[in-house]
């Protein structure tokens, strides 16, 4: 690979608008929380809550450590060495595959691919844009099946400026109302069959599972507490119980009854109108919703304007569930996990049999929050658990110094959630969750985004990507460095045992810090890793997390370019004595983030999500800076889902 420092720069100037906070609270006194400096290396490593991590302190590796005797992985791949370039790389004896792409066929009637004369007729029909959460779930439903199943790929937004020739990435003045259904329909999520015979995957053509999920036309249901309230009821919908489509799909999860979640995100930047203008302004602010929209939806959909719909913003930022076994369920917005700026949602069955779902909501300064069912998940009638999300309690995060984690229930009527604060319901509380979460006293994160159990050990793993605003004096224990440009991963384990002990309900767990990211070379980073990690092996801006049938942990990455290497896959031990020695495994092409990493049951398949390529500063639709993965003078980069397999077969790592 080849470095390219032409384009080490953010790749959306969009996603940095949503990254300036909202959030009043979040000026903490180091004072009050940090701890005395503790470095000391079997600490840090072992799960010790951290405190003043940077206190004169060295890095754990240096160059010194890489020529070292090294602690042993489990991962035996070759590591990839670092770089950037226009096309993607996987380590030697390993294969890849572009399995579907931007508007390859989904639906049985969908029309070939033609960039130059897209319409949203054809959308509808054909995968969507920039995919990021990937699910892989067997088929026959209930099976381990690894060659055979469906894939649920969200489609979180678009690169207009990539999509369309002649459009730039901010002239939403300029669209019509056609190029604007095309964004639309873009949006959203899709569900493939697929299957692997001899060795290569494909999608299966007219399945009967294929489904275009889109912000356009999709019905979607709200369910919970939340359903039916006056702040949800529009002119269109006075029942405040229908929703049409869902926007900004990143993260997500897959449940243990076989359904989806899905994440909806930034969605502020798809309304226009001015919300001070509106009986809700003090909550569209929170949420970051300032008049300025990212998308020109509001010109030909008054359902986003929020001066003629006041309301509809508040119909967006849940998650959303979806059975993909059944193809014409209407999905619902399960109010009862909050709204905010959602990652995604992954959920477990805990060890009393309650259900437990985490989040984070991506943002700066924002919080880490945890789901659990008032109802028992019940092993022997599935169908009883469809609606087991609609009902319990939500939870925000208290990082404390000394490594207890305290979750805070955000129920009305208890502490300051009352009506004198303007909440007169469990409604209210979860409409405006992130102001029930300040006055709980959450603690304020480096973007809290893809949040994941180790189902091995038990242990939960958040990835939390950067955090430049964060200021000299506002560091706390959790959060340690100012101007945090690279990002860090917190572990979280609940206490009970490793694995299926692990009571995920308990009101404290215990906390340390997986790694600092950055670059070990540059004393600035302050970056720390496990023992022995060797050149290759560093990243910056952990994104999204994934654990393999061995517990070890998968970290894909999101904002590496602008230390001049690609975005991609790393792996690590989760414990031993190479926890933490993170190996450098996927690369992904020029202005392009990683996503989704997901492993089919038996570890021989990883999917993967190619998100934005050739999304760099001068990119432009007859000019791209990558045309990956066709490279075709007459096509333009296609964000795309990648299978990779070992070459000789056998579990991947």
């Amino acid at each position: 690979m080849i470095d390219n420092p032409q384009f080490v720069e953010d790749h959306n100037d969009f996603e940095d608008d949503d990254d300036i906070s909202v959030n009043p609270t979040q000026s903490q006194n180091i004072s009050e929380i940090i701890l005395e400096s503790r470095v000391e290396r079997r600490s840090f490593l072992k799960g010790v809550g951290t405190g003043a991590l940077l206190a004169g302190a060295s890095t754990l590796t240096t160059k010194a450590a890489f020529a070292s005797s090294t602690p042993k992985s489990s991962l035996t791949f070759k590591e990839l060495p670092l770089g950037y370039d226009d096309t993607h790389h996987v380590p030697q004896g390993y294969d890849s595959q572009v399995l579907i792409r931007w508007g390859d066929k989904v639906l049985s009637d969908a029309p070939a691919f033609n960039p130059k004369k897209q319409t949203a007729e054809a959308q509808k029909k054909q995968f969507g844009y920039n995919n990021d959460f990937i699910g892989y779930l067997p088929l026959p439903h209930g099976s381990k099946n690894s060659d055979h199943g469906l894939l649920c790929i969200n489609h979180e937004y678009v690169d207009r400026q990539l999509m369309f020739d002649g459009v730039g990435k901010k002239d939403i003045e300029k669209q019509s109302k056609e190029l604007i259904n095309i964004e639309m329909a873009a949006h959203g999520h899709t569900i493939v069959e697929v299957k692997r015979e001899n060795g290569k995957w494909a999608v299966i053509e007219d399945s009967e599972y294929a489904r275009r999920i889109t912000a356009l036309e999709t019905e979607m249901e709200l369910s919970g507490p939340v359903a039916g309230h006056k702040r949800v009821q529009t002119s269109k919908d006075p029942s405040g119980k229908n929703v049409i489509g869902t926007v900004n799909n990143c993260a997500g999860g897959v449940t243990p009854w076989g359904t989806v979640l899905i994440a909806e995100e930034n969605f502020n930047g798809y309304f226009g109108g001015n919300p001070e203008n509106t009986p809700e302004g003090a909550n569209y602010k929170r949420y970051g919703m300032k008049g300025e929209p990212r998308y020109g939806w509001y010109r030909f959909h008054e359902r986003f304007d929020v001066e003629k719909e006041p309301n509809e913003a508040n119909r967006f930022g849940w998650m959303v569930e979806i059975n993909p076994y059944e193809p014409h369920a209407k999905p619902k917005k399960r109010t009862a996990l909050g709204r905010f700026k959602h990652e995604g949602a992954n959920a477990l069955i805990n060890k009393d049999r309650h259900v437990v779902v985490y989040t984070g909501d991506d943002q700066r300064f924002e919080y880490l929050y945890k789901f659990v069912s008032k109802n028992k998940y019940n092993y022997a009638n599935q169908e009883a658990n469809m609606d087991i999300l609609d009902e319990g309690t939500l939870h925000v995060a208290q990082f404390k110094a000394d490594g207890d984690l305290v979750w805070q229930p955000l129920v009305h009527g208890k502490g300051p959630l009352t009506a004198e604060n303007g909440f007169h319901s469990q409604a209210d509380v979860l409409i405006e969750t992130r102001k029930a979460a300040d006055l709980m006293g959450a603690t304020p994160m480096d973007r809290p985004e893809d949040v994941e159990p180790n189902l091995v050990t038990g242990s939960v793993f958040m990835m939390l990507t950067n955090n430049t605003k964060r200021k000299s004096g506002q560091e706390d224990a959790a959060n340690p460095r100012a101007d945090n440009k690279h990002g860090h991963i917190i572990e979280m384990t609940p206490p009970g045992g490793r694995g299926e002990l692990a009571d995920h309900a308990a009101d404290v767990f215990k906390w340390n810090i997986f790694l600092l990211a950055g670059n070990p070379d540059n004393k600035d980073d302050h970056a720390k890793y496990g023992e022995g990690i060797s050149k290759d092996g560093w990243l910056s801006d952990p994104d999204n997390v994934a654990f393999d049938s061995k517990g070890r942990v998968w970290i894909a990455t999101d904002g590496a370019p602008k230390s001049g290497i690609a975005d991609g896959l790393w792996a690590a031990d989760a414990e031993g004595p190479a926890r933490a020695q993170t190996r450098h495994f996927f690369a992904a092409p020029l202005g392009a983030e990683l996503c989704g990493p997901c492993f089919t049951p038996d570890d021989t398949t990883l999917f993967v999500a190619v998100q934005h390529p050739g999304d760099t500063k001068e990119s432009t639709f007859k000019n791209p800076s990558t045309r990956w993965p066709d490279f075709d003078e007459t096509l333009p980069p296609r964000p795309s889902v990648v299978a990779i397999t070992k070459r000789n077969g056998g579990a991947i790592g």
